[in-house]
């Protein structure tokens, strides 16, 4: 089984409600908002955006994450390096993550079920 294109797009940022704006002045849609200065995105059918806020101390980043419709029945080619095997998150979805040849990581995602459907958390 192979990956299935782009699933999210995950930002960390120090103002979440500026970057909320930012992207609702670029035509995305609140999905939902946490409790903890969180939430998610979308754009279309496209992939959902997932924007948390860090401290002004710890430095901003973007990270492309995978789909896997099924994390049980996923297996990696031998020729890339994971780096974290599948595990359950907090948030209702399994992830992996992977080093490609160059040193980037990337976060493959699975639903926590293997229903095929990610649910939100708020």
């Amino acid at each position: 089984m192979t990956t299935e294109g782009i699933e999210a797009v995950f930002l960390t940022t120090h103002n979440w409600g500026r970057a909320a704006k930012f992207f609702q002045g670029l035509g995305f849609e609140l999905d939902f908002a946490t409790d903890h200065n969180s939430g998610q995105l979308r754009n279309g059918d496209g992939p959902y955006l997932f924007i948390a806020e860090v401290p002004e101390s710890q430095e901003t980043g973007m990270q492309l994450v995978l789909k896997v419709p099924d994390a049980d029945a996923f297996r990696a080619d031998p020729s890339v390096e994971v780096v974290a095997p599948f595990a359950d998150t907090h948030y209702g979805t399994r992830e992996m993550t992977v080093r490609d040849p160059d040193g980037r990581l990337w976060s493959l995602q699975a639903p926590a079920d293997g229903s095929g459907a990610v649910e939100n958390a708020s």
